[in-house]
């Protein structure tokens, strides 16, 4: 579709007026929109690591590793550069020693130091596990007796233990 103003162009902004119930449609081509006032290119969302890439990467010299890119999705350590963003799982193997260095400066180290998730007990007392037990013994007999409404308080109980 050609630009409506130029009529020399291929239209890449098409507004929509409506005013009443009359709708106007209105095709242009980028520099016709720019003459207009119309801005046409999208802005690409702000990340802080983007911004910290980019600013590690304007004063490091282009390193001869920016021509490696990623065998399965082609993302080179460039792209990753330039968007904070690395293209698939097999990346992290691509540029493991980029990967690395980049986090040596941001935390310090490239090994994780801080604290290891410990799995919660099984019981905090030997006395909560003894009252579960009992519990669902007390659970299973109320609904072999057809006490539903007992078996319900029960069965929350023991939820709430677990």
């Amino acid at each position: 579709m050609l630009c409506n103003q130029c009529k020399e162009r291929d239209a890449v902004v098409h507004l929509t007026q409506i005013v009443e119930s009359a709708v106007t449609q209105l095709h242009l081509c980028e520099k016709c929109a720019a003459a207009k006032g119309i801005e046409t290119t999208v802005a690409m969302p702000k990340h802080p690591l983007g911004d910290f890439l980019h600013a590690v990467q304007q004063q490091a010299p282009p390193a001869a590793g920016d021509q490696v890119r990623c065998g399965y999705c082609q993302t080179s350590l460039r792209d990753f550069r330039a968007s904070g963003r690395l293209g698939c799982a097999q990346c992290y193997t691509a540029f493991e020693g980029a990967l690395r260095e980049l986090l040596r400066r941001v935390h310090g180290a490239a090994k994780h130091r801080g604290h290891a998730y410990a799995e919660p007990e099984a019981a905090v007392a030997g006395g909560v596990t003894e009252e579960l037990e009992a519990l669902r013994e007390r659970l299973l007999l109320a609904v072999v007796a057809e006490e539903f409404e007992v078996a319900a308080v029960l069965r929350d109980q023991i939820r709430a233990l677990e």
